[in-house]
């Protein structure tokens, strides 16, 4: 498969075989997603790998009940990172500024990048994946959990593993819609997303035998039209990230 479609064809994947995924591949995969750009060379990521059972049945718990932190051959919490840079910063006679806003853009970016990275790499090995932003219901649970220092934030979890499920493709907003020339023009938006709500309506048809009837306009207005983790902000704050 060419690189393209296998970007295309990517879907997340909530059902492992129980097949291992060895050291080695897994070493491999990170690698891959270290490789990847980052800004001012920060390298403001770190991945920990999670293996022991109780923990990643605590967090399974703690992420909503997802089932596939446990199930998954491989687990890892993505983290963005500022410690060891200022860790750096003290090692060249220099003093850490903390909390500036541009530097945890940087970090986080830096970490979803990698990420992403190492998902493509884990994909063309034929495995799956399942990003998990449940991990952020409760950070200071993982902080714990963890051993996390000041100036780490845990984005998200990812799984990887042998896919045992086969699901169908979600659709992705019409390109019109997403794609701009030159300045942000909205000139047809409402209509791409009329007819998207549309597909995903079949979409959900589908895919639940009729059981869930649902459109991405009206998802993200159960999203957006609510708080969501109000805790985030006095957590950074505790971690030192507090932004400014």
């Amino acid at each position: 498969m060419d690189v393209i479609s296998l970007l295309k064809s990517h879907r997340s994947i909530r059902k492992f075989t129980d097949e291992p995924v060895s050291d080695e591949l897994a070493a491999s995969i990170i690698e891959a997603g270290f490789a990847a750009a980052t800004s001012s060379n920060l390298q403001g990521t770190t991945v920990i790998r999670v293996r022991n059972p109780e923990t990643r049945s605590a967090i399974a718990t703690l992420a909503g009940g997802q089932a596939q932190v446990e199930s998954a051959a491989a687990f890892f919490v993505w983290c963005a990172d500022l410690h060891r840079s200022s860790v750096a910063c003290e090692m060249a006679g220099g003093e850490f500024v903390g909390g500036m806003t541009e530097h945890f853009i940087i970090a986080a970016t830096d970490c979803a990048i990698a990420a992403q990275s190492a998902v493509v790499a884990a994909e063309s090995e034929g495995l799956g994946i399942c990003y998990i932003g449940g991990i952020r219901n409760d950070p200071a649970q993982m902080r714990e959990l963890l051993g996390l220092p000041e100036q780490v934030m845990p984005l998200f979890g990812l799984c990887i593993g042998r896919p045992d499920q086969d699901p169908a493709l979600k659709p992705r907003l019409p390109l019109a819609v997403t794609l701009k020339e030159e300045v942000y023009n909205e000139s047809g938006d409402v209509a791409g997303i009329e007819a998207y709500d549309e597909r995903m309506r079949e979409y959900y048809r589908e895919r639940t035998n009729g059981k869930l009837d649902r459109t991405w306009s009206a998802d993200m207005s159960a999203l957006l039209g609510k708080e969501s983790r109000p805790h985030m902000q006095p957590f950074l704050e505790s971690q030192g990230l507090n932004l400014r």
